[in-house]
């Protein structure tokens, strides 16, 4: 996992994106009336930092064959469909959350990952070693 120090910076980028995106979100999809406790904003910075790792590992491994903008699009779809989706449904839905707030939670999760791809495919990812 060198390549998280590797890319230490593109990485805490694309975290500060994705965290400002969920600022935005808040503000537009619960009106500004929700006000999270700094551990609550503790957490989800390290939370949006894994998946930028995560991210940046997956594009310094992607194939090339379909393009940059293409594997990157289609590597955060991927996760985002085949881990994201599932445990938020599970995990929400096992706690009564209304179908309303999964989806938004499911679509927040997506635009994080969509912004983070794109902010570590603009600055450019370096492979270990």
């Amino acid at each position: 996992m060198i390549y998280i120090v590797v890319n230490a910076v593109p990485i805490l980028l694309a975290a500060l994106a994705g965290a400002i995106l969920g600022a935005l979100w808040l503000r537009l999809f619960t009106g500004g009336d929700l006000r999270p406790s700094g551990r609550l904003l503790a957490m989800a910075f390290v939370a949006e930092a894994w998946f930028a790792a995560i991210l940046a590992g997956a594009l310094i491994l992607a194939p090339s064959r379909a393009g940059v903008w293409t594997m990157a699009i289609g590597s955060a779809v991927v996760i985002w469909i085949g881990f994201v989706v599932p445990v938020l449904v599970v995990t929400l839905g096992a706690g009564r959350v209304p179908a309303r707030q999964v989806l938004l939670a499911c679509a927040h999760w997506l635009g994080v990952m969509l912004i983070q791809v794109a902010v570590l495919q603009s600055i450019g990812l370096s492979k270990p070693g």
